[in-house]
């Protein structure tokens, strides 16, 4: 079966948790934000309310934009320094955001904050990938998403604490500090895992050729897709989220602990699928949580209808934790088996996985995210309709799951 590798480095314990640190900054760099949107808005200009899930969006833009270029970057010259890059474009986008005076500088510089954490966040996967292959690598990586889970859990709060005692500019601080701190603990522990004897040429005529292979690859296009369509039900709640709670349901300050309620819901399901996919696999386990998340959506359609898109919260609590139980079961297992074939151009592989499932979560969730309309019958339309596109993309990736069997490997 395959395992870590024989590479040096930090403890399994340590290297999860600074893993973690490092892909959570694209969550901590959105979720932190949200009880703040409303006022951003105000102070900045913004005419339509809707409008405010741009400063949500831009970061996503950001990310499937970043993508595309670190992995390739980081096959050139290596991880560490590719990951390097991305901070001080993360750096320099916070700073832009500090000092925004409108609305489209703010918009830039969450634009560069995206691109900044694309170069963490994408690297990392290749360098997971450099020390673990198959169920192994789908085990760290939902490890990894349990530990920084905790990010979306408490991000909400910390961002309305800070609001207690200053002014929405002192969040971009806040992620300015936390981002130096994951920068200084990455490189004075983790050594660099691709030796400068595995490294290719920084070369259009290559990565091209690498696109092809990608695309081409019937499991790992499919599982990406799959895995774009999913993350676009995350992405349209993120965006919705602050008028859903706060403004819809009047529960202002209260908010965030309705949000922790749900991240909580993806960090269990992570964990538990940290320790079951070694046992029954990735597949099975995708085909399980797939389902029920399009019978639970399919049937919140007719409730969300049925009551004039105001169902009571606790109902709309009831919906949104198995959904998001679902996906937590998803993301982890999604990504290895999209990244499974693509061991030997690990760089941009992970590159092209990320950017592609972003660029297809973006529009999607924008959609769902701009049609709110103070109900959460489009939210509710949306889930379902993402759900069972899906179901559909992962039919038509396992029509080839049988020639390459990333995931038959002996169940211990």
């Amino acid at each position: 079966m395959p395992t870590e590798s024989s590479q040096p480095g930090p403890r399994m314990g340590e290297f999860v948790a600074m893993m973690a640190l490092m892909t959570s900054l694209v969550a901590l760099s959105i979720d932190v934000m949200l009880p703040a949107l409303a006022q951003i808005g105000a102070d900045l200009g913004v005419q339509h309310e809707n409008a405010n899930q741009l400063v949500v969006t831009m970061v996503f833009l950001g990310l499937a934009i970043g993508q595309l270029l670190y992995g390739p970057l980081s096959d050139s010259i290596g991880r560490k320094p590719a990951i390097y890059l991305g901070f001080a474009l993360f750096f320099a986008g916070s700073l832009l955001a500090i000092a925004a005076v409108n609305f489209p500088m703010m918009l830039a510089g969450r634009l560069l904050q995206g691109l900044g954490v694309a170069g963490p966040r994408g690297v990392s996967m290749a360098l997971i990938r450099d020390r673990f292959a198959g169920r192994a690598m789908a085990r760290v990586m939902s490890f990894i998403m349990a530990v920084f889970i905790i990010v979306p859990i408490v991000a909400p709060a910390l961002g309305q604490a800070i609001l207690l005692v200053a002014a929405w500019r002192a969040i971009f601080v806040v992620l300015l500090l936390l981002g130096m701190v994951a920068l200084i603990w990455f490189g004075s522990r983790q050594p660099e895992t691709l030796p400068a004897g595995r490294r290719a040429p920084l070369s259009v005529t290559r990565i091209g050729l690498a696109f092809r292979e990608v695309l081409s690859h019937r499991i790992a296009l499919g599982y990406t897709l799959m895995a774009g369509v999913v993350a676009a039900v995350l992405q349209s709640y993120l965006s919705s989220a602050q008028q859903i709670f706060q403004l819809q349901y009047g529960l202002g300050p209260l908010f965030p602990l309705f949000f922790a309620i749900n991240a909580l819901a993806i960090g269990f399901a992570s964990f538990t699928n940290g320790r079951l996919v070694m046992r029954y696999g990735m597949r099975p386990l995708l085909h399980v949580a797939l389902l029920v998340l399009v019978g639970v959506t399919v049937v919140f359609v007719g409730v969300a209808l049925a009551t004039g898109g105001q169902p009571p919260l606790w109902l709309l609590m009831a919906y949104l934790v198995p959904c998001f139980f679902c996906l937590g079961i998803l993301f982890g297992n999604m990504n290895a088996m999209a990244m499974e074939p693509l061991g030997h151009i690990a760089g941009i592989g992970s590159a092209v996985v990320g950017s592609l499932s972003t660029f297809v979560a973006i529009p999607l969730g924008a959609i769902i995210g701009q049609a709110y309309n103070g109900t959460v019958t489009p939210l509710a339309i949306g889930f379902a309709a993402l759900a069972l596109g899906a179901l559909g993309l992962m039919r038509w990736a396992e029509r080839g799951q049988m020639a390459a069997a990333p995931d038959t490997e002996p169940v211990v």
